[in-house]
């Protein structure tokens, strides 16, 4: 195939320089078909980046397409608000059926807007109202969404110094294994819980990743999160998960946090909720937590009804029968694993760790700006892949869970010649 050299002088004269991923794909995408997107020349690249995580049923799913333009071509509403629609009734009523009622979770659902970071500030601004205090808790190596009050509970130095205003009322601790399992887990929160002189004011609630996805594909234990729900209740605080990325099945279960048996007072979801990439997201609390005055948080975009119409088809579709797609996803998962333990003892000098759960896996290297040639190589290989991590050491795996076999395969392979070819 001729490769061309692609017109980007219109993103490069107009486009603001904020731009990212551009940068490291530098083609002109024009179609995408399952875990497949094309550029304007018909070169196609395997997706192992799937929309950060907003496309778990793949590019254009032509169930959830059918679904989409059926809608549309009857003049199915498509702004809203929060007017009650079909579309809106229709997803609520499945979304219950068949993801809170199976798994006994009492969850109200709030529509707070089109992005994650949306869910999360509602889900904060709630959790404030709730307890009536101002502090909340996050992580080390979080990544919550780039609003000032998500931020605020963002570790990335990076993207919090692009504030611009002191990002407060946020408080970070250890997360899981964060040294090295040298001291026990939550003495430190516990011990300025307790400790009046601590100057820690008393948090509103924690949030929390179950698989920090930016922050370099960290896994807490499934002990450690028991263990941080049971804090949360000793001491009053909401336990927040932030389910943005890692949940819908990405994980394996529907919510990445069912594993470890909780039940968590607050639950934000978005990226593959709609299912077809479509902006959307969702706020999940306990029944007694919704004290919420009529018009109290709002935003013009909350009722997006096409979201509303494909992510009620990926439910129906993939969700009636939750235990094959988790199974399937725990086995494209291994299937993985075994392969990301090839590549490092092939290359023990250069990788440092691998790690992951279900379809999202991330592989360490001691030379942290390798992470970055790999992923470079390995789009002149064919395959998209990005990096995470603080200093963009991992290279991160997110391949859609609808992605075959022989797909898997074929990207897994590029990623290990991808790393043996670069230095």
């Amino acid at each position: 195939m001729t490769i061309t050299q692609p017109d980007l002088s219109v993103f490069e004269t107009v486009e603001s320089e904020v731009r990212s991923y551009c940068r490291g794909w530098p083609t002109v995408f024009d179609t995408a078909r399952g875990s497949r997107m094309y550029d304007e020349d018909g070169r196609a690249w395997l997706d192992f980046f799937a929309g950060a995580g907003s496309l778990n049923y793949g590019h254009n799913n032509p169930v959830l397409k059918r679904a989409l333009i059926d809608y549309l071509a009857r003049d199915g509403v498509t702004h809203g608000l929060d007017m009650s629609t079909t579309a809106k009734r229709s997803f609520l009523r499945t979304f219950q059926e068949l993801v809170l009622g199976p798994r006994e979770l009492p969850y109200k659902v709030m529509f707070p807007g089109p992005t994650g970071t949306n869910a999360v500030e509602s889900a904060l601004k709630l959790a404030r109202k709730v307890k009536g205090r101002e502090a909340i808790v996050s992580f080390t190596n979080a990544f919550h969404g780039m609003s000032l009050g998500s931020l605020a509970v963002t570790g990335n130095a990076f993207k919090r110094a692009g504030a611009g205003i002191p990002l407060v009322h946020g408080t970070p601790m250890p997360f899981d294994n964060y040294f090295d399992g040298q001291v026990p887990d939550f003495l430190w929160f516990e011990r300025l819980l307790e400790d009046q002189g601590s100057g820690l004011n008393k948090p509103a609630a924690v949030i929390v990743e179950t698989v920090q996805g930016e922050g370099g594909i960290n896994v807490a234990r499934p002990a450690w999160l028991r263990a941080l729900k049971e804090l949360c209740e000793r001491q009053d605080m909401l336990l927040i998960v932030d389910d943005i990325q890692m949940g819908c099945g990405r994980t394996g279960a529907f919510f990445s946090f069912e594993e470890a048996g909780i039940v968590p007072d607050i639950v934000t979801v978005s990226k593959s909720i709609s299912g077809y990439g479509l902006p959307m997201s969702l706020c999940l609390f306990r029944p007694e937590l919704d004290i919420w005055e009529p018009g109290e948080h709002n935003g013009t975009f909350r009722g997006n009804n096409p979201a509303f119409v494909t992510a009620t088809a990926a439910l129906e579709t993939y969700w009636a029968d939750g235990a094959a797609m988790e199974k399937q996803t725990r086995a494209r998962g291994e299937r993985i694993e075994r392969e990301l333990v090839s590549i490092a003892e092939e290359n023990p000098d250069a990788v440092k760790d691998h790690r992951g759960r279900g379809l999202v896996w991330g592989l360490e290297f001691h030379d942290k700006a390798r992470a970055g040639r790999v992923a470079a190589r390995a789009f002149e290989l064919g395959l998209l892949i990005e990096t995470s991590g603080p200093e963009s050491e991992v290279v991160k795996l997110l391949p859609a869970l609808t992605i075959t076999p022989e797909e898997l395969d074929e990207g897994m392979s590029i990623v290990a010649r991808a790393v043996r070819e670069t230095a």
